[in-house]
């Protein structure tokens, strides 16, 4: 399966489903499952091959954890915030997800971004929000 040079990684399975249900480009997304050391941290460089970094862990101790090991041992990362309020990447609303996701330059179901502002003909009529994706 092609991948776009973009590797999100985040903290558990729940985390990973609720992303892949935003994005509409194929990205590597590389779950921690919650802890970090050597090993771990190796094995996720080896999946890495150059690509674009992006954390996105949850807003408690253990994501605050590997935050840090990720900015300490892979300094060139993007670290993507949650709100606080959500606690955990897997209980973000998806519209939430996917206007955070959209602003770090990953391509997302534009129809949750939307939600109840603009009407479908509004939306493709002004192009600005619509980024459209082909591989």
């Amino acid at each position: 399966m092609y991948f776009s040079d973009k590797v999100l990684i985040v903290e558990g399975k729940t985390d990973k489903r609720r992303i892949e249900e935003v994005l509409i480009e194929p990205v590597q997304i590389i779950c921690t499952h919650g802890t970090m050391g050597i090993s771990k941290l190796d094995e996720i460089l080896d999946q890495l091959n150059g690509s674009d970094i992006y954390i996105l862990s949850d807003a408690d101790k253990e994501g605050k954890n590997i935050r840090k090991w990720f900015k300490k041992h892979l300094s060139e990362s993007t670290h993507i915030y949650i709100d606080p309020k959500f606690g955990e990447v897997g209980r973000c609303p998806r519209d939430y997800l996917a206007n955070l996701l959209m602003r770090h330059d990953f391509y997302v179901d534009t129809s949750l971004i939307m939600k109840g502002k603009f009407s479908n003909d509004e939306r493709t009529k002004d192009n600005r929000y619509y980024q459209p994706y082909s591989i």
